[in-house]
C-alpha cells in the first residue's frame, strides 16, 4: 500500500506544480497576438465544434422534447471528447502541460479588456460603449457611463470565476481532463445555453451542467475577493456579512455569477446589476449591494482590477503553499 500512496502523492504535486506555473505564464504572457495570429486559440477551436453540433443536431423541424435529448447528447458527447482529448495530453512533460493550462487561463486578459473599458471612458462615452460591447452580450448603444462601468466590473468578477478559478479548480480535481471538460462545458453554455427560441431546449443540458461545474468555484472565487481584501486593509472585523452576499447572490439569474458579484459590489463599496437592456428590451433585475454608490467610472474599474489582481495572488499563493507541503509529505 505504500508505493501506490507515494504514487498518488506525487501526482498531486506535480499537478500543483504545473497549475502554479501556467498561473504565472497567463499572467505574464496573457494571449500574445503572435502566437494567435499563426495558431488558433483552443478556445476558438471549441467554440467552432461546438457551433458545428448546434448546427447538425439542433433541427428547426424537431420538437422540443426532441431538442432536449438531443442537446443533452450533444453536450454528452462533447464531454466524452473533452475528457479523451485531456487524457491523450496528460501523457505530455509538465511544462508542455502548464503551457496548455495557461492557454485555457484568462486572468492576464481579463483585466486586460476590463482596463481598456476604463481608458476608454476617460476619452469619451462612445469609445467606452464600444469597448464594453466586446466583453458583453447586453445592448451597450445608449449606456450611460455609470452603466458602462458597472457591466465592464461584472463581467471582471464573474469571468474570473469562470476564466480563472473555474478552470484552475477543475484542473486539481482531474487535471488536463477536468480541465477541457469544464472548458468544453463552458464554452457549450456562453453559445447555446441561453433562453432563446432557438436554444432553450437544445442548450438547456449545456447551462445545468455548466452550472453545475460552477457551483464551488463561483463561491471560492467570493471568498478569494473578500479575503485578499482583508489582507490588504486588515479590516478583520468587517467580513463583508457572508450572508449579504448569499442573499444578493440568490437575486441573480444565474445561480453562481451572483458571488463573485456580490463579493465585488462591497469590497469597492458600489452598487452593481440594476436594470439593463437586453436585445432591445429593457429589464428591470434588481441592485446588488443598493447601499453602495451608483454614480461610477473608471476609478472604480481601476480599483476592481487591483481587486481582481489580489485575488489572483492569493489563490497563486495557496496553490504555491500547497504544492511546498505536499512536498514535505
Amino acid at each position: 500500500m505504500a508505493a501506490p500512496c507515494r504514487r498518488i502523492e506525487s501526482h498531486r504535486v506535480t499537478t500543483l506544480e504545473i497549475l502554479a506555473l501556467a498561473l504565472i505564464i497567463d499572467a505574464l504572457l496573457g494571449e500574445p497576438r503572435w502566437l494567435y495570429a499563426r495558431l488558433p486559440h483552443p478556445a476558438i477551436l471549441m467554440g467552432q465544434t461546438v457551433g458545428c453540433a448546434d448546427r447538425r443536431f439542433n433541427r428547426d423541424h424537431a420538437t422540443a422534447h426532441q431538442r432536449q435529448i438531443s442537446g443533452l447528447v450533444t453536450m454528452a458527447a462533447l464531454a466524452v471528447g473533452a475528457l479523451l482529448v485531456g487524457g491523450i495530453l496528460s501523457v505530455l512533460p509538465g511544462l508542455v502541460q502548464a503551457l496548455i493550462v495557461a492557454m485555457l487561463l484568462a486572468q492576464r486578459s481579463l483585466v486586460d479588456h476590463v482596463l481598456a473599458v476604463a481608458t476608454a471612458l476617460r476619452l469619451s462615452t462612445e469609445d467606452a460603449r464600444l469597448a464594453v460591447a466586446r466583453i458583453v452580450s447586453r445592448d451597450t448603444s445608449n449606456m450611460s457611463p455609470p452603466s458602462i462601468a458597472r457591466s465592464a466590473i461584472e463581467s471582471g468578477a464573474e469571468n474570473f470565476s469562470d476564466g480563472v478559478i473555474a478552470p484552475a479548480f477543475w484542473f486539481l480535481i482531474a487535471g488536463l481532463p477536468g480541465l477541457l471538460l469544464y472548458k468544453i462545458t463552458n464554452t457549450a453554455d456562453s453559445m447555446i445555453g441561453y433562453r432563446t427560441a432557438r436554444h432553450n431546449d437544445f442548450g438547456r443540458a449545456a447551462a445545468r451542467f455548466d452550472d453545475l461545474l460552477n457551483l464551488l468555484p463561483a463561491r471560492l472565487s467570493a471568498f478569494l475577493i473578500v479575503f485578499s481584501h482583508a489582507l490588504r486593509t486588515g479590516q478583520w472585523g468587517n467580513w463583508h456579512d457572508i450572508r449579504a452576499i448569499r442573499a444578493d447572490a440568490k437575486l441573480h439569474k444565474s445561480p453562481n455569477a451572483g458571488w463573485p458579484e456580490s463579493a465585488m459590489a462591497r469590497v469597492v463599496n458600489i452598487a452593481l446589476a440594476g436594470p439593463r437592456s437586453y436585445a432591445g428590451e429593457m429589464r428591470d433585475f434588481p441592485w446588488v449591494n443598493p447601499q453602495g454608490r451608483k454614480t461610477i467610472g473608471a476609478p472604480e474599474i481601476e480599483a476592481v482590477c487591483a481587486a481582481l489582481w489580489r485575488a489572483w495572488m492569493l489563490a497563486l499563493g495557496i496553490v504555491i503553499s500547497a504544492a511546498f507541503l505536499a512536498s514535505l509529505f
